[in-house]
């Protein structure tokens, strides 16, 4: 999976950046969003190979941009974790 790229949803900068540095340490590339609505939108035009997304967002909540990526055929099989 090094390589592959990845959208990191996070509110709080810091735990953005720490996942961030983590990730591009192991080989990752990396994309951000802040809330849940610039998640979906980010998933739908980069079509990561991962979310990694919080729960507790601004807007849209993550479970909330998940259901809306998982009923999108184009965005459905992108793995995601929380």
């Amino acid at each position: 999976m090094a390589g592959e790229l990845i959208l990191i949803v996070e509110d709080n900068e810091k735990n953005r950046k720490l996942e961030r540095d983590a990730l591009q340490a192991k080989g990752y590339r990396t994309i951000e969003a802040e809330t849940g609505e610039d998640a979906v939108r980010l998933a739908r035009e980069r079509l990561p190979a991962l979310v990694l997304m919080d729960i507790q967002l601004p807007g849209i909540d993550g479970i909330a941009a998940l259901r809306q990526l998982r009923a999108d055929s184009a965005t459905r099989a992108i793995r995601s974790s929380r």
